[in-house]
């Protein structure tokens, strides 16, 4: 039944993905609320799947909505992309784009993203600034920002996100001697002392804390570093462990300590003002970011 599903299917199930509410999404795709139900029923009819149930906040993706939503984002990214005759010109296009990024997705997205763009859009001119914490909606409200990339938990009430891909950490350390005896248990792994990156606001309290707990552990947090490259410094001026993404390694002078298991990976998105949703050169750009994206 795949080959029966329709551009405004998509678009459904993209607009319920990125708000869980039927209310929602019909008001991003201008539509009526009843509208939206009709479709899902449809949706569901052909996918042999509910893809989206009721919770007490609103609508929860099943397990199969969640397996077929980087399929979804990419045959959207794919029809974005599509240039119109003389609707984009990419090569011609005379602007400034502010980026905002972390030190993680400066590597991994804006440094191909920029290697790109000089050949595609050779005129458009390129700011980069850090993470930002605090008024991130208002500047790019005000145009002070055009786009964000970032990790799911740092995009700020008001914003639209795009997912991009999940990362996944392994953890490291300058010690060879860890590798000894294998895989590390992980009653053995809170015996270190752990580093964490908290980016804008120190704190000691990681993405990873909450699921020690939930093994039955604590890990004992003794630093705060602002980003993932200083993180990688400190690690091998000491003795300690940290989680680091996968894409930032191997790196030189730190192991890679493999475990019985690792905490969730995370979300990377891609966020903007809504009221830049429908300009043709940010669907142009994102959907290259999508395919400079690595496997």
């Amino acid at each position: 039944m795949i080959d029966k599903l329709e551009i405004h299917h998509l678009r459904i199930l993209d607009a319920l993905y990125k708000f869980g509410k039927l209310s929602a999404a019909a008001e991003r795709l201008g539509v009526s609320q009843q509208a939206i139900s009709l479709q899902l029923k449809k949706l569901r009819v052909l996918l042999h799947d509910p893809l989206f149930v009721r919770t007490g906040h609103g609508m929860a993706a099943t397990p199969y909505a969640k397996v077929i939503e980087p399929h979804i984002h990419q045959v959207l990214a794919g029809i974005s992309a599509i240039p119109l005759p003389d609707a984009l010109a990419p090569d011609r296009i005379e602007r400034t784009l502010a980026i905002c990024a972390t030190d993680y997705t400066q590597q991994v997205i804006v440094g191909p993203l920029i290697r790109d763009l000089r050949s595609a859009a050779p005129k458009v001119k390129i700011i980069v600034s850090g993470i930002e914490v605090h008024h991130l909606t208002q500047k790019m409200q005000q145009g002070e920002i055009d786009l964000t990339f970032t990790s799911d938990g740092y995009v700020p009430v008001g914003l639209v996100s795009e997912p991009l891909f999940v990362e996944q950490y392994r953890c490291v350390a300058a010690d060879a001697a860890m590798l000894a005896g294998g895989v590390m248990a992980l009653d053995r792994l809170v015996g270190y002392d752990f580093i964490i990156t908290s980016p804008g606001i120190g704190s000691f309290k990681g993405s990873a804390d909450a699921w020690f707990e939930r093994q039955g552990l604590r890990r004992n947090v003794v630093m705060s570093a602002p980003s993932f490259f200083m993180a990688l410094d400190y690690l091998k001026q000491s003795t300690m462990i940290g989680f680091i993404p996968t894409r930032l390694l191997p790196c030189d002078g730190l192991f890679d300590i493999p475990l019985e298991k690792y905490p969730p990976g995370y979300e990377v998105v891609a966020a903007y003002h809504p009221s830049a949703n429908n300009d043709p050169f940010l669907r142009w750009l994102l959907g290259r970011v999508r395919l400079l994206l690595p496997a």
